[in-house]
């Protein structure tokens, strides 16, 4: 390869990263992970408050144990503990990505446990 064909090469893949990172902070969408306990859930909006924030699912949602093993909506009740990754719109609204079913609040000490939590 000559020179001016690896220039071309770097220039492409600089501006393909600008050009990306720049459309998802267009969007508005904000990443949001956190954990905390299910205050109310109604299963025929597939809506839930968790820590006084409204959260939603929708059929990409993918639910999890502990462990980080699949699991169905029925295992999450009022008062679980869970985790929630997902994505904030620029309506205030999160839509859950992944959401994991926790036995108890994790604390600090407690996160290397769970690989899903960072």
């Amino acid at each position: 390869m000559k020179n001016s064909d690896i220039r071309k090469i770097i220039i492409f893949v600089v501006s393909s990263i600008i050009i990306f990172s720049t459309s998802t902070f267009a969007s508005g969408q904000v990443r949001y992970k956190n954990q905390g306990s299910i205050m109310e859930m109604d299963l025929k909006k597939n809506t839930m408050i968790v820590n006084e924030r409204q959260f939603a699912w929708n059929q990409s949602t993918t639910f999890y144990d502990d462990k980080g093993s699949p699991i169905g909506i029925d295992g999450f009740r009022r008062k679980s503990w869970v985790y929630i990754e997902g994505i904030r719109d620029k309506n205030n609204i999160i839509s859950i990505e992944k959401l994991y079913l926790l036995p108890k609040y994790v604390g600090k000490k407690e996160k290397h446990r769970y690989p899903f939590m960072e």
